[in-house]
């Protein structure tokens, strides 16, 4: 299987298991590395913060996103859109994960790769809508104001673009 067939199915899974509200629509915010791995077995460490940080959001009542686990780095499937962003939660979230890399390797991970935040979505049939954000090599300071604003510029560059008005029809010229 393809990997943006995969990703697809990711994504519709997410959003018949909890589907969004009104002008919504769902994202990927992935915490990748481009090599070497970013997963539990690798960076017990940094998954020792990430779990902290998702046992926070749980007890908040924090429910309306989805944490995947892949070797390449962690993901979180949530909603943006409408008349809500990412909540303060999700926000403080994806800080922890960027965080917890530098903080995993301080206390004996075994990967030092640096990290890239992107953001992305299916746009209509197999088409991937992806945006870069940034590359943290661990040695940045990284605030959720930050994390905040990165992601708001590159939802704003995925986002669904408004429906086009129909073109008026044109009427015939008396005399014609």
């Amino acid at each position: 299987m393809k990997w943006i067939n995969e990703f697809d199915r990711r994504l519709r899974d997410f959003e018949s298991g909890l589907p969004g509200e009104s002008g919504e629509f769902p994202v990927s915010i992935k915490v990748k590395v481009d090599s070497g791995c970013y997963d539990r077995g690798c960076c017990p460490a940094a998954y020792e913060i990430i779990d902290r940080e998702l046992e926070t959001l749980r007890r908040a009542g924090e429910t309306r996103f989805r944490f995947e686990k892949h070797e390449s780095g962690p993901e979180i499937l949530a909603y943006v859109g409408g008349a809500v962003g990412l909540t303060a939660g999700i926000i403080s979230l994806i800080t922890a994960i960027i965080q917890a890399r530098a903080e995993g390797r301080k206390k004996g991970d075994r990967h030092s790769d640096p990290v890239t935040l992107i953001v992305r979505r299916m746009d209509t049939g197999d088409r991937l809508l992806e945006e870069r954000l940034m590359t943290f090599s661990g040695h940045e300071d990284v605030s959720p104001e930050m994390i905040e604003a990165l992601l708001a510029r590159g939802i704003k560059k995925i986002a669904p673009k408004g429906r086009e008005k129909p073109k008026a029809k044109k009427r015939p010229r008396k005399g014609s």
